[in-house]
């Protein structure tokens, strides 16, 4: 495993060896190529893309095509510039034909983006600045789950810290409950039944039953709108104070929560999945203010980080698991169980804490009547989540991180009915596996546990826990168990806002979980299905396309999965593998991890930290693949060649709005081969660019473009000349 994450980010490469990230045999002494730019296809309002945090170009234009922008292919025998000599290699524009008009200023595919402007709370490299600000929120939340009712009752002490340099007069809460109500704006303009939809037959939503200042126990009036609610202060809120308040509600439990909280029968009890939960606070951030979209069912959540003491009282047969730790065994677990559990935290390998035998043998739980209260802190985490259940088995083993400060162990743990059974006892060890591999590739995993749960919920992800459906194999349970605790990393760490940009959590995600999945079933060639690159270029041609800064809940429905995860994804992986290489993308990705971990990036921080710290300007693979549904398609136009093999002339052309370089391979008669590559600046003024060398007395056999298939390349059929 430490081999594979070596092969991901170039561990143990010399400091002062010179790297040639992509295809180290290609030839040095290449002729200079200046290029042609497609212009963007913007999909979006100006107005809409600044409020994604990017402008996109403001004028429309269709793709290159033979018979619109781009010119008719070059004749396969073309001929050299005037003044050129036959034995002299030659490389530029093919023709003036193939010159493409120039979008306006700023809209052109290489022109630079326009961000928002620099400042010294978000600085033009992509770091946060010397007065990067942001708003923390600590809670002290006590609640009881009436597993007969199904039914949850909380009370939380609030403290509001005022970071910011505004002055403050009320304050926003999030009461994603009412997503659950009859009326809601969610249950009216979602799709009735579906993953995030609304369920028929259930009625829930909050009852709020207090809300008062902590200091003077002064009742505070709160005001809902939908999913969202107004708390008037009572007084403003200068920059650098606290507020305290306290608010208390009750609510029924969603049977399926929009696949992210809910409860499951099973046959030695009931699993309660517990999440977005609370009223929490919303986000008030330097770049919209109140950050006040309401919860419509697909996109998650926005928070802010603070610490939580959460204390909740469950019947006395439960297991109680919770973001952060436990801090009272002792009190809510028998001897042997408490012995175990602490045991755990040493092993690396898989302790038993209850067994399957046990979850029906009432020795198993301490001996009493009452319910029980379980305690858990978490520090420094976004929000909080919790499973509750009398079926679980529960299973723990340590993992070692390398953080700053020294060694730190983690505990892993997996709690599951035994319907779970076999798989889900193996899968502390897959656990252990990711949070090693991504503490090893991004950040060293910030929080003493990593709680994985098994109900109802398919698949989702809070600080520390995660709740995953699979049952049914291993490749399956491991791809839902790496990705909702890669989740931990992006957002749960670098706090994106998931309402607005699904893709910087979900693609990034995606990406890192390409290279997790390699290691663990030891497949370094392994890149399978629709989210391949072959699958991501044949779903960029189907209909209904938006651009992958589209936000979540404007996505066409049954798209998010390729806007949201694959096509940012396989984005990431083209950057990595194909245009950067490994050790410049991932010096860049890790410092953009470095920069923002514990803090709040937008788009336009991410694309300036890559750009600031591999050194490359990516404008037009911001605009490209981002930005609009621009789609690519490089073709060989003809091949011409000396008769003494002095030369050989390859005609390319871009046919589509979309750029990449263009990699090659060469075959030689005598069956020699030679791989070359063009760079993207290529096709910076022209569509159609001729390239040359000299192939030193051989004759081509064959040219083939993108050989590795690198490329989402729409028209495979174009890419082979063959003699």
């Amino acid at each position: 495993m430490r081999i594979a994450i070596a092969l991901f980010i170039g561990l143990g490469m010399a400091s002062c060896q010179n790297t040639n990230e992509r295809h180290p045999d290609q030839p040095t002494a290449q002729a200079a190529e200046s290029t042609s730019a497609a212009p963007a296809r913007p999909n979006r309002s100006p107005t809409e893309m600044a409020d994604l945090g990017v402008v996109a170009p403001t004028t429309s234009r269709p793709p290159a095509t033979a018979s619109a922008a781009s010119p008719a292919p070059p004749p396969q025998q073309a001929p050299p510039p005037s003044g050129q000599n036959d034995d002299l290699p030659m490389a530029g524009p093919t023709s003036d034909a193939g010159f493409r008009a120039p979008a306006p200023i700023g809209q052109g595919m290489f022109d630079p983006l326009d961000l928002p402007a620099a400042n010294s709370v978000r600085t033009g490299s992509g770091a946060p600045g010397p007065d990067y600000w942001q708003q923390r929120v600590d809670y002290r939340i006590d609640a009881t789950l009436d597993d007969e009712a199904r039914r949850v009752t909380g009370l939380a002490h609030v403290t509001y810290h005022n970071n910011s340099p505004d002055t403050l007069t009320y304050i926003w809460l999030h009461l994603e409950q009412n997503l659950f109500k009859e009326g809601s704006d969610g249950a009216l303009s979602g799709v009735r039944g579906s993953r995030f939809g609304f369920r028929e037959g259930f009625e829930g939503g909050y009852r709020i039953t207090r809300c008062s200042a902590s200091r003077d126990g002064r009742d505070l009036n709160l005001a809902t709108y939908d999913t969202m609610g107004r708390l008037n202060l009572p007084a403003p809120l200068e920059p650098g104070q606290t507020f305290e308040f306290d608010v208390g509600w009750s609510f029924n439990i969603a049977p399926y929560g929009a696949d992210r909280m809910g409860t499951e029968d099973v046959e030695q009890g009931v699993v309660f999945e517990l999440a977005q939960w609370f009223p929490a606070v919303a986000v008030y951030d330097d770049v919209y203010g109140w950050n006040t979209l309401p919860y419509l069912g697909t996109g998650e959540f926005y928070t802010n980080f603070g610490n939580f003491d959460l204390n909740i009282t469950a019947p006395r047969d439960h297991i109680v698991v919770a973001s952060g730790r436990l801090v009272n065994p002792g009190d809510v677990l028998t001897p042997a169980q408490a012995a175990a559990f602490a045991t755990a935290l040493e092993s690396d390998e898989t302790v038993t804490i209850r067994s399957a035998e046990e979850v029906a043998d009432p020795a198993s739980r301490p001996q009493g009547a009452e319910a029980l209260t379980w305690r858990f802190r978490a520090e420094d985490v976004r929000t909080v989540a919790w499973a509750s259940s009398e079926s679980f088995i529960w299973d723990a083993a340590g993992v070692t991180v390398e953080r700053a400060e020294g060694p730190a162990r983690v505990l892993c743990q997996s709690v599951y009915p035994k319907e779970g059974l076999p798989l889900w006892a193996d899968n502390v060890q897959m656990t252990r596996h990711t949070i090693r591999f991504y503490s090893d590739l991004l950040y060293p995993y910030p929080y003493p546990a990593a709680t994985n749960v098994n109900g109802i919920v398919g698949g989702m992800e809070y600080p520390s826990i995660v709740f995953c459906r699979g049952r049914r194999n291993e490749r399956g349970l491991f791809g839902v168990t790496d990705h909702e605790f890669g989740h931990q990393w992006f957002p749960m760490l670098v706090n994106t806002d998931e309402r607005r940009h699904v893709w910087m959590d979900e693609g990034f995600n995606t990406f890192i979980n390409i290279y997790s999945n390699r290691a663990f079933f030891n497949e370094p060639g392994e890149f399978r299905g629709s989210r391949s690159i072959t699958g991501t270029a044949d779903s960029m041609t189907q209909g209904q396309q938006q651009p992958i800064m589209t936000p979540t809940d404007h996505i066409w429905q049954g798209r998010l999965g390729f806007l949201g995860y694959g096509k940012p994804g396989v984005g990431l992986y083209i950057l990595r593998e194909s245009i950067l290489g490994p050790e410049r993308f991932d010096f860049a990705f890790r410092e953009y991890v470095r920069r923002w971990a514990f803090k709040s990036p937008r788009p336009a921080d991410f694309f300036r930290t890559m750009e600031d710290a591999s050194g490359m300007d990516l404008a037009w693979f911001w605009r490209g693949w981002f930005l609009t549904t621009a789609t690519l398609d490089q073709a060989i136009a003809g091949v011409d060649e000396a008769p003494d093999g002095s030369w050989v002339r390859l005609s390319l052309e871009n046919r589509s709005d979309m750029v990449m370089p263009v990699d090659y391979a060469v075959t030689y008669a005598d069956g020699s081969t030679d791989r070359r590559r063009l760079p993207v600046q290529a096709w910076s003024t022209t569509n159609a660019w001729t390239t040359g060398w000299n192939p030193e007395g051989k004759q081509v056999q064959s040219v083939v473009l993108d050989p590795d298939e690198a490329y989402p390349d729409q028209d495979r059929s174009n890419n082979t000349w063959t003699r």
